[in-house]
């Protein structure tokens, strides 16, 4: 995996992104972390709700990047219902 620190504008996912593998989330994750770009300015280029860029946020907080995986995602929505 790539230096998550080193991120520039350049280096990020593209724009047109359509497969959101854990890699390309904890990047834009990173990069709104480290204020590369804003919040907004991620929401906008990637065509993402501040809800959903919140939740990948709340994920690596939570579990790591492990827990960006999709079928992690389930399993820890999931548990939390099940509280």
């Amino acid at each position: 995996m790539p230096e998550l620190d080193a991120l520039t504008l350049a280096s990020l996912p593209p724009a047109d992104t359509k497969r959101w593998v854990t890699r390309r989330k904890a990047e834009v994750v990173a990069a709104v972390r480290n204020g590369l770009i804003s919040l907004e300015e991620a929401c906008r280029r990637y065509h993402l709700s501040i809800e959903e860029f919140l939740s990948w946020q709340r994920q690596i907080e939570s579990h790591g990047l492990p827990g960006l995986r999709v079928t992690r995602t389930q399993d820890y929505r999931a548990a939390v219902l099940n509280k």
